[in-house]
C-alpha cells in the first residue's frame, strides 16, 4: 500500500522540491487530496448524473412512436379476418399528438365498419386535449420537474462535499492541535529530567536537600504520564486524518511518521479558505444551496399544483383524421373523408381531485415556512460565527501574551533557585500553570481555525 510519504516524494522531486520540505503535509496539499480523490466527494456527482438519467428519462415520453397490430383468424381452411393496423404518433409540448396511420383489412367474417378498400386506407389526424391536460399535464409536468431535480441534485452536492470538506478540515486542525500538545510535553518532559539531573548533582554536592530530588522525580513522573496520554491523542488523531487521505482507484493512503502538520496553518488559513471573514454585510447569502435546493423544490411543488389544478377540468379528447387511399397526393386529403371522435368525462363531485389540490397547496405553504426559517437561521448562524471568531482570535491573541509572560516568570524563579533564594516548589508551580496556558493557547488556535472553517461551510465557500 502507497503512503503519503511516498506519494509526497514522488510528486516533490519532480517538481524539484527540496528533501526537508517532504516532512509538512501543509492544509492545502490536504485539501487538495480531499476534494480530488475522497470516495464520498466522488459519490456526490452521482447525484447529478442520477438526476440528468431522470430528466433523460422523462424526455423520454415526448419520442415519437411505431405501433404494429395485426391480428388474423383462420379456421377449416376458412380466413375469418386479416387486421393490420400500424400507427406513428408524434407527441408535442402541449395537449397535442400528431398520427399517421395505416389500415389494410380483409375477410369472410371482418366487421363491415373495419372493410378498407384493396390497397389499404391511409389516414392523417390529429388527437388534441381541449380541456384537462391541454396547458399541463403528466407529460408535461415530469418533464419540468426533471430539469429542477438536475439543478436540485447540484445544489445537494455542494452541500454534502461542503460538509466532507469541513470534517476533513476540522480532522486536520485536531491533528495539528494534538501534535502541538505532543510537541509541549516534550519539552517539559525533557526540562523536568533535565532539572532532575542538576538537583541529584547539587545534592551530592551537599548544595541542595534530599527532599528536593525526591519533588523533582515526582514532577518529571507526571510529566511522564501526560507526555504519554499526549502521544495516544495523537496516534489517534492521525489514524483519524488518514480516512480522507487516498489516491485514484480508491487506493487509501497512510501517514508516515515523518508527516507532519503545517504549524504556520494559523497564519494561512483565511488564504485557504479564499476568505476574507470580515463582516455579515459583505456575505450574500441568496445563492446559497440550501435555499437554492429550497426554492427548486418550491418550484417543483408549483408545478405539481398547477397539474392538480388542471385536473379540475373535464377531459375533453377530439379527435379528427383525414382519410385517402393515394397516400402520394397530398390533395386527396379532404374533409369529405374523414374520421373523427369526441370523448368527455368529467366527475360530478372531485373530490380526489380537489383533495389531491389541497395537499398541494399545504406543501407549497410548507415550503414557505422552510424557505423563511432557513434563511433567518443562516443569518444567525453567520453572525454567531463571526463573533466565534472574533472571540477565538482575541482569546489566542491574549494567551499568546501570557505564555511568554510566564516563560519569563519561570525563568527569574529558576535563576532565584539556583542562588539559592527560590524553592523547587514555586518552579514547578510556575512550570504548571505555563503549561496549562500553553494548551489553553492550542485549543484557542484550534476552536478559532474550526470557526472559521465552519463560516466558510456556512456561506459555502469550501466546495
Amino acid at each position: 500500500m502507497k503512503t503519503v510519504l511516498n506519494y509526497l516524494l514522488i510528486l516533490m522531486c519532480f517538481n524539484g522540491f527540496a528533501q526537508e520540505s517532504l516532512t509538512t503535509l501543509t492544509l492545502e496539499e490536504y485539501l487538495g487530496y480531499v476534494k480530488k480523490y475522497h470516495p464520498v466527494v466522488k459519490q456526490t456527482q452521482l447525484l447529478v448524473s442520477e438526476g440528468e438519467a431522470k430528466l433523460l428519462k422523462s424526455r423520454g415520453a415526448f419520442d415519437p412512436k411505431i405501433e404494429v397490430d395485426f391480428d388474423r383468424k383462420k379456421f377449416s381452411e376458412t380466413t375469418y379476418y386479416n387486421k393490420l393496423n400500424t400507427t406513428f404518433k408524434l407527441p408535442t409540448w402541449y395537449g397535442v399528438e400528431l398520427k399517421a396511420n395505416f389500415e389494410n383489412n380483409d375477410g369472410t367474417y371482418l366487421n363491415p365498419e373495419l372493410q378498407t378498400p384493396d390497397d389499404g386506407l391511409y389516414s392523417a389526424g390529429v388527437s388534441v386535449s381541449l380541456a384537462k391536460g391541454l396547458f399541463m399535464n403528466e407529460r408535461m409536468a415530469t418533464l419540468k420537474q426533471a430539469k429542477l431535480f438536475t439543478q436540485q441534485a447540484q445544489a445537494n452536492q455542494q452541500l454534502l462535499v461542503n460538509d466532507v470538506i469541513y470534517n476533513a478540515l476540522v480532522t486536520y486542525y485536531n491533528w495539528l492541535k494534538n501534535y502541538q500538545s505532543l510537541k509541549t510535553y516534550e519539552g517539559y518532559t525533557q526540562n523536568a529530567k533535565t532539572r532532575l539531573d542538576i538537583i541529584k548533582k547539587s545534592y551530592l554536592a551537599g548544595d541542595k536537600p534530599a527532599i528536593d530530588t525526591l519533588e523533582a522525580s515526582i514532577n518529571l513522573k507526571n510529566r511522564m504520564v501526560d507526555l504519554e496520554k499526549a502521544k495516544i491523542g495523537y496516534i489517534k488523531s492521525k489514524l483519524e486524518l488518514s480516512n480522507y487521505l487516498w489516491i485514484d482507484n480508491n487506493i487509501p493512503l497512510e501517514l508516515e511518521e515523518a508527516i507532519i502538520p503545517d504549524l504556520n496553518t494559523i497564519s494561512i488559513i483565511d488564504q485557504v479558505l479564499n476568505s476574507s471573514l470580515l463582516n455579515s454585510d459583505a456575505i450574500d447569502i441568496t445563492n446559497h444551496p440550501k435555499l437554492k435546493a429550497l426554492q427548486v423544490k418550491k418550484d417543483i411543488l408549483t408545478i405539481d399544483k398547477k397539474l392538480k389544478t388542471n385536473n379540475l377540468l373535464p377531459t375533453v379528447n377530439l379527435q379528427y383524421n383525414f382519410l385517402t387511399t393515394d397516400y402520394d397526393n397530398l390533395n386527396s386529403l379532404n374533409t369529405a373523408n374523414y374520421k373523427s371522435g369526441l370523448q368527455i368525462n368529467f366527475p360530478l363531485f372531485l373530490r380526489k381531485e380537489r383533495g389531491d389540490l389541497k395537499l398541494a397547496q399545504i406543501k407549497l405553504q410548507d415550503i414557505n415556512f422552510e424557505l423563511a426559517t432557513t434563511e433567518v437561521t443562516l443569518k444567525n448562524k453567520i453572525n454567531s460565527n463571526l463573533q466565534e471568531i472574533e472571540s477565538y482570535n482575541n482569546q489566542h491573541i491574549i494567551l499568546l501574551d501570557l505564555v511568554e509572560d510566564y516563560k519569563a516568570l519561570i525563568q527569574g524563579e529558576e535563576r532565584k533557585f539556583e542562588i539559592g533564594e527560590g524553592s523547587l516548589f514555586l518552579v514547578n508551580y510556575r512550570e504548571v500553570k505555563l503549561i496549562e496556558n500553553e494548551l489553553k493557547r492550542i485549543d484557542a488556535e484550534y476552536q478559532l481555525l474550526s470557526s472559521k472553517s465552519n463560516l466558510s461551510r456556512t456561506i459555502n465557500t469550501l466546495f
